[in-house]
C-alpha cells in the first residue's frame, strides 16, 4: 500500500513539474521574442529577394510560413513592430502571390493566411482581392488534386478556412475537405495517408514498395508535421459545427498517437520517423510542428493531457534547449527538399537555405504552449 502511495506521489509530482514548466509564459515568450527578433534583424527589408541556389521574391512558402507564425507571436503579444512587418511585408507585395494569383500550387498562396489575418484586423478590401480572385476560382472549378504533396496541406487549407469563416459560406470547408480527401485517401495507388501506422507519405514517389534503408515505410518528419499542423489550425479556425470537423479530430489523433513511441530520448524526431539510422539525429522543423499539433490537442480537450503533457514537454524542452542559440539563430533545422538525405548533414551551427519557415514553426509551437493551462 505504501508503494502504491510512493509511486502515485511521484507521478502527481512529476506531471506537476511538467506543467510548472511549460507554464511559464514569460519565459516561453522570451524564447519566441529572441528566435523573432534574430530574424527581424538580419531581414530588416521585408521585400528584399532570398538568394540561395536562384533569386527568389520574399512572398514564396517558406517566408508565408514564417508570417504565419508571426501572427501566432502577435496574437499572444500584439506587438506594434510585429504587426508592422507583417503589414509593409503584405503591401511590399500588393497582396499578391508568387507566379501571380491564378495559381492552383498551394505554395504560392500560402501568404493569403496573413493577408486574411491582417485583413481580420482592419478590414479593407484591397488586401483580399487577390486572394479571393485566386481561391474562388479553385472554389469553382472542379479538380480536387492539387495537393498532390502533403506540405500543400499546411500552406492551402487554413487558407479555405479562413474564407469559409469570413464568408460564412460552407461551399469553402466542402472543397477544402474534398481537396483534402483526395490527397489522404487517392494520390498516388491508395491515397499519401496509411492509417495503418497513422502516418503520411510525402507523395505518390515514397509509396510502398518504396521502403527506407531498414525496410520501414518512408514517412518523413517535416511532411508529418505539416499535416499535424494543418489539422491543428484548420481546427481552431472552424467553427464547432462546421462540417467534417469530426474527420480532422480524428485524423490529428490518429497521427498524435503514432507520434508518442518514436519521439527521441532527447525530445526531437528523427528526420526519418521509421528509420532512425537513416539521417538520424534531432531536427528542429518536423519536431516543432509536432510539438504544435500536440500542444493544441491538448489545450482544447482532443488530447489526454496526463499522456501528452509530458511528450510537449520534453519536445520544446529540445527545442529550446538543442536547437535556439543565446542570440536567437536556430540549429538543427533541415534544409528545403522532400526526404531525409536533403539538406544533410544537419548541426547546432550550420545555416539551412532558408531560415524563415522553421522559425514559422516554432512560433507557432511556442503560440500553443503559451495557452497551456
Amino acid at each position: 500500500m505504501k508503494k502504491n502511495i510512493v509511486i502515485i506521489f511521484i507521478s502527481v509530482f512529476s506531471f506537476q513539474t511538467v506543467i510548472g514548466q511549460i507554464s511559464d509564459k514569460k519565459k516561453v515568450l522570451e524564447h519566441m521574442q529572441l528566435a523573432n527578433q534574430y530574424f527581424m534583424d538580419k531581414w530588416q527589408d521585408v521585400g528584399k529577394t532570398i538568394v540561395t541556389n536562384k533569386e527568389r521574391p520574399s512572398n514564396i512558402w517558406t517566408r508565408g510560413v514564417y508570417y504565419e507564425g508571426l501572427m501566432a507571436l502577435y496574437e499572444i503579444y500584439p506587438k506594434e513592430a510585429y504587426y508592422k512587418y507583417a503589414y509593409d511585408w503584405s503591401e511590399f507585395h500588393n497582396w499578391g502571390f508568387n507566379s501571380g494569383n491564378i495559381t492552383r500550387n498551394a505554395d504560392n498562396y500560402c501568404a493569403a493566411q496573413t493577408y486574411i489575418d491582417l485583413y481580420n484586423l482592419e478590414p479593407n478590401a484591397k488586401k483580399l482581392k487577390n486572394t479571393k480572385a485566386c481561391i474562388n476560382m479553385l472554389l469553382n472549378t472542379p479538380q480536387l488534386n492539387d495537393w498532390s504533396w502533403i506540405d500543400a496541406i499546411q500552406m492551402g487549407m487554413p487558407v479555405f478556412a479562413k474564407l469559409g469563416v469570413l464568408e460564412k459560406d460552407n461551399r469553402y470547408f466542402e472543397k477544402m475537405y474534398n481537396m483534402y480527401m483526395y490527397t489522404r485517401d487517392k494520390h498516388g495507388d491508395n491515397g499519401l495517408y496509411n492509417p495503418k501506422d497513422g502516418l503520411w507519405w510525402r507523395d505518390a514517389d515514397f509509396d510502398p514498395p518504396y521502403t527506407e534503408p531498414n525496410g520501414e515505410d518512408a514517412y518523413w518528419s517535416r511532411g508529418n508535421g505539416w499535416v499535424i499542423a494543418a489539422l491543428a489550425k484548420t481546427l481552431s479556425i472552424i467553427p464547432e459545427n462546421a462540417p467534417h470537423r469530426e474527420q480532422y479530430i480524428i485524423d490529428l489523433k490518429s497521427m498524435a498517437e503514432a507520434l508518442v513511441p518514436i519521439q527521441r530520448k532527447d525530445g526531437f524526431w528523427n528526420v526519418s520517423l521509421h528509420d532512425p539510422k537513416n539521417f538520424g539525429g534531432k531536427e528542429t522543423s518536423g519536431t516543432a510542428l509536432f510539438v504544435y499539433g500536440m500542444a493544441y490537442g491538448v489545450n482544447n480537450g482532443i488530447l489526454d493531457k496526463a499522456k501528452y503533457l509530458p511528450i510537449i514537454e520534453k519536445g520544446w524542452d529540445a527545442l529550446i534547449k538543442e536547437a535556439l542559440h543565446e542570440n536567437g539563430f536556430l540549429g538543427f533545422l533541415q534544409s528545403t527538399g522532400k526526404e531525409p538525405k536533403d539538406g544533410q548533414p544537419l548541426s547546432y551551427d550550420k545555416i539551412p537555405d532558408f531560415e524563415d519557415y522553421g522559425l514559422g514553426c516554432f512560433l507557432l509551437a511556442g503560440a500553443e504552449i503559451y495557452r497551456i493551462q
